[in-house]
Parts: C-alpha cells; sequence; structure tokens
C-alpha cells in the first residue's frame, strides 16, 4: 500500500507542479478559446456567461491563483528564514552576553572573597 501512496503521491505532485506555472494557464486559455466561437454565435447571452464563468474563468484562473499562491509562498518561506537567521544571531548573542556575564561574576566573586579576607585580617590585627 505504501508503494501505491507514494506513486499517488508523486503523479499528483507532477501535476500540481505543472497545473500551477503559467504556461498551463495559457495552455488553458487556448483551449477555452477553442470554445468561445460557438458561444457568441449562439447569442444567448446564458451561454455566454456560461462560457466565461464555466469555461473561461475556472479553466484559466485554476492555475494562475496557484502560480500566485507558489509566489505568496516562496515569500512567506523567505520571511521565515531570514526570520530564522536572525533569531540564530540573537540567540548567539545572548550566549556570549552570558559567558560574559559568567566570566565578571566570578571576578566579581573573587573580589568579594579577597575583601571578605582583607576584613577577616583588620578584625584579628584589631583583638
Amino acid at each position: 500500500m505504501s508503494r501505491l501512496n507514494n506513486f499517488n503521491q508523486n503523479i499528483a505532485t507532477k501535476i500540481t507542479s505543472f497545473v500551477s506555472t503559467m504556461w498551463c494557464a495559457y495552455i488553458f486559455a487556448a483551449i477555452a478559446l477553442i470554445s468561445l466561437p460557438a458561444a457568441i454565435k449562439s447569442g444567448d447571452p446564458i451561454v455566454i456567461v456560461a462560457w466565461v464563468a464555466q469555461t473561461f474563468l475556472q479553466l484559466v484562473l485554476l492555475s494562475i491563483i496557484m502560480v500566485g499562491q507558489d509566489a505568496s509562498s516562496k515569500g512567506m518561506q523567505q520571511k521565515i528564514d531570514e526570520t530564522h537567521t536572525a533569531s540564530l544571531g540573537e540567540f548567539e548573542l545572548a550566549k556570549q552576553s552570558q559567558e560574559i556575564a559568567n566570566k565578571e561574576m566570578a571576578q566579581l566573586k573573587e573580589i568579594t572573597s579577597g575583601m571578605h579576607r582583607l576584613i577577616r585580617d583588620i578584625e584579628k590585627r584589631n583583638k
């Protein structure tokens, strides 16, 4: 069953990749235009509106919408990648700041420890 699912997935991916191109939109427009003379020749407004709505718009706009969605998702992916890169940079800065803070804390502990020793020494001398 997994092989069949993979096969179906591959076919669906290839069809989607083809349909979501402007070349496919041009092909669909050409196919739709073949029936335009017959729709106009009928003289019936309902037939003409049906041709526009059902034949032309549905057939051609499908590909155009998919092209737009693809472009939009690529733009969104770029923003996600930029945000991720910026976040990693900020994380590295935070790590460096933490390392500096840890070193400073260690130095302050040494200074404090030295001050405590001096105070003890002074207290011993004064006794």
